[in-house]
């Protein structure tokens, strides 16, 4: 019920004195009966505040009720004009200062008369949205068995409640698509804060934007496998009928999971076999019949990606999470393979491990002390597997030597210095690096002489004395001294390839 209602009952009379932009549209909250000069400790925010004017002894006072009630958030005060015959001046002005509706209440109306016309009010909005509630069920569950596909009941609430609906995964896969496309910068926050959130349904604030966020099913259990109905405005500025609306859309999605996920737990024995037979070598025709009646495009070309999420007790996460990735870049099927280690058959396209990377490490906030290595294959054809499979694994095995939660490192990427050194255990790489630089970190030490910061750069320009110097605004005698100087402390002559290596991998190892 609105305040604006509230003043239109002719059995009520009530007159109303001054009323801020927007105070007449506001829902009625709580009904606090007081005479307390200072109100404000009783209240929350939002009441209508009844008062018989008791309290009144002088002008002042009429400034000291309005700013304790106001500043509690109060939305409306009724004043009755049984005490004094009228509502003091004083009081109106005091509302008009602090922005604060004021309704003046006739002597013949009680205060339990309000009261009990707004609490029989709130009981028949209570019934009625009851019944719409029940009816908008009914209707959502009849259009699920007659067929209707999940997008055309979310473009449904959303045409009801004025607000974009679409339902996204963790790693920012679209179940339903929305109204446009969400950039990666908003995918990222709101998927952040899902996995970060205290407590739900969430709001997550990107830039001028909010979007609600209201978890699907039982996937609460572990957010890193949850659905997610991402709605844009903030939920909690939307009359309770549109956050029921959601809620019931919210219950129908998890429905509708449950059924993707009954079919994709039908097709994973195909995938095991297909896997299998890429293991023991078997006919290439039967992997390429198992992997289409998989969902797969086998006669397409693909990579093969190879997962592991470690610290994570439960195996069916880790499956969950990775089958989701995978079906963010198109058909892509996903079995259990050796050592725990999870193998995807994903469709080959430009920027797919960037597009792994950013699916993968959305879930960072959400893993705690797990850690995510996936390695990825180049592209291949169903003849290749075997070979994919294995660059996969060693790309994997690989990544497992990342600091980062999550780790994708792609086959191309092993034959780079970078993995290379980040296969080695720390405590090799310090080693190495003190023994080849050591002299010359301390001697920057003890006299700021910048010896590595000019070796960086001069290994970095190819070892041109001339570009070295450009690039750092020094005189080029002053680059040879230094470089000299780094050649006399490491022992190293960096006109030889191999020292110029075994400094170079030391920089790398810092």
């Amino acid at each position: 019920m609105l305040v604006s209602e509230l003043l239109d009952a002719p059995e009520l009379g009530l007159r109303l004195l001054h009323a801020p932009d927007g105070t007449l549209d506001r829902p009625i909250g709580r009904l606090v009966t007081t005479d307390l000069l200072e109100p404000g400790r009783y209240l929350n925010g939002g009441e209508l505040v009844l008062t018989g004017l008791v309290w009144r002894r002088t002008e002042a006072d009429s400034e000291t009720f309005v700013a304790s009630a106001a500043g509690r958030g109060a939305a409306t005060i009724l004043a009755g004009r049984a005490l004094l015959d009228r509502v003091p001046d004083d009081l109106l002005d005091a509302c008009r200062r602090h922005q604060i509706a004021l309704v003046e209440v006739p002597v013949e109306v009680a205060f339990a008369d309000v009261t009990e016309y707004v609490a029989a009010a709130g009981a028949a909005e209570t019934g009625a949205r009851l019944s719409a509630s029940l009816v908008r069920q009914r209707q959502l569950l009849s259009s699920i068995a007659a067929g209707r596909s999940l997008d055309e009941l979310a473009a449904r609430i959303s045409a009801e409640i004025g607000h974009a609906c679409r339902v996204i995964t963790p790693t920012g896969r679209h179940v339903v698509p929305g109204p446009g496309e969400l950039d990666d910068a908003t995918l990222d926050a709101v998927t952040r804060q899902f996995l970060i959130a205290d407590r739900m349904p969430a709001v997550a604030a990107v830039g001028d934007a909010s979007y609600s966020l209201f978890p699907i099913g039982s996937g609460l259990d572990n957010r890193l496998t949850a659905w997610v109905l991402l709605i844009e405005g903030d939920h909690r500025e939307w009359p309770r009928d549109h956050v029921e609306a959601v809620q019931e859309l919210c219950a129908v999605a998890a429905l509708d999971r449950a059924r993707r996920d009954e079919g994709r737990l039908a097709l994973r024995p195909l995938v095991s076999d297909a896997l299998a037979l890429v293991e023991s070598g078997g006919p290439l025709a039967e992997v390429a019949i198992r992997l289409r009646q998989a969902g797969a495009q086998s006669d397409r070309p693909m990579v093969v990606a190879v997962a592991e999420l470690r610290d994570e007790p439960r195996n069916d996460i880790a499956f969950s999470v990775f089958e989701d990735v995978a079906l963010t870049v198109g058909p892509a099927v996903v079995a259990a393979g050796r050592d725990d280690l999870l193998v995807g058959f994903l469709p080959s396209s430009p920027g797919l491990p960037e597009q792994l990377r950013r699916s993968f490490a959305r879930l960072s906030p959400g893993l705690g002390r797990g850690r995510l290595s996936v390695g990825v294959s180049g592209e291949t054809g169903v003849d290749a597997l075997a070979g994919a499979l294995e660059e996969a694994r060693f790309a994997q095995r690989a990544a497992q030597a990342g600091r980062t939660p999550v780790s994708v490192v792609t086959s191309d990427e092993v034959a780079s210095h970078v993995l290379l050194l980040a296969t080695l255990p720390d405590d090799v790489r310090r080693t190495y690096t003190h023994r080849v630089l050591g002299p010359v970190l301390e001697h920057d030490r003890r006299t700021n002489a910048e010896l590595l910061a000019t070796l960086r750069e001069f290994l970095a320009c190819s070892c041109s004395w001339a570009r070295t110097a450009e690039s750092m605004h020094l005189h080029v005698n002053t680059v040879r001294y230094r470089i000299e100087r780094v050649e006399q402390l490491t022992g190293r002559d960096l006109s030889q390839l191999e020292d110029r290596v075994d400094v170079f991998l030391a920089l790398k190892s810092l």
